[in-house]
């Protein structure tokens, strides 16, 4: 059990976007394997999206604010374990451009958090803590659970329809000569923010594991 927070922030022309992400334990009846069995499935509960130009102190409030919630912080049933715990409640932050100055805001306010720079390669790695994550695995970690229906989306979600938009004006670009796939929206007018803010809360939720675990589906 837990809530994953993604937090994407944008610079002056991009909004900041940020994604709760709940991973629970749920009977899948459906399973191949065995007649049924306990599954991790994800639940979008919540998206944000800020205001251009809303300064980063209010940003650094509103998700301090958030990650102090009762909401993420109550204790709640595992029906797998049959046991009441208090859920584990991470940040993921994209810092990608916007260097040290915001991120530090986030520490000053007493706020723990894992920070990802996305990069075009095609492996993750963790240098001096930091992970750089390739937007591939990123984007993945938000497409293969719709692929396989282990992400449900809140009823009357605000910001779906958006996201939902967002995700179609991406598209697919895959070199044959290397088979490196990477992902791009179709115009320079177009925004990612609710995607990355979603795709960090789902990887922060998934593929964290110290492998490459998710494949994108073709």
């Amino acid at each position: 059990m837990g809530y994953f927070v993604g937090l994407d922030l944008g610079q002056s022309a991009d909004y900041t976007a940020l994604a709760v992400v709940h991973s629970v334990k749920e009977w899948d009846a459906r399973s191949e394997a065995k007649p049924g069995k306990w599954k991790t499935f994800l639940h979008l509960r919540h998206l944000e999206r800020y205001p251009l130009r809303t300064p980063y102190t209010d940003v650094a409030d509103g998700v301090a604010a958030l990650m102090r919630s009762e909401t993420l912080n109550s204790y709640e049933y595992d029906p797998s374990s049959g046991r009441v715990a208090r859920p584990r409640v991470e940040l993921i932050v994209d810092k990608t451009g916007v260097g040290v100055a915001v991120t530090d805001l986030l520490k000053a306010r007493g706020l723990r958090f894992t920070a990802i720079t996305i990069t075009g390669g095609e492996r993750v790695t963790r240098p001096k803590g930091a992970y750089n994550v390739p937007k591939l695995d990123l984007v993945a970690a938000l497409e293969v659970p719709f692929h396989t229906e282990t992400l449900k989306v809140a009823e009357g979600l605000e910001l779906w329809g958006v996201l939902r938009e967002e995700l179609q004006n991406f598209r697919r670009k895959v070199n044959t000569k290397s088979a490196h796939a990477s992902f791009e929206h179709w115009r320079e007018t177009d925004h990612d923010d609710l995607v990355l803010a979603a795709a960090l809360a789902c990887w922060g939720a998934t593929a964290r594991r110290g492998r490459r675990t998710l494949r994108v589906i073709r």
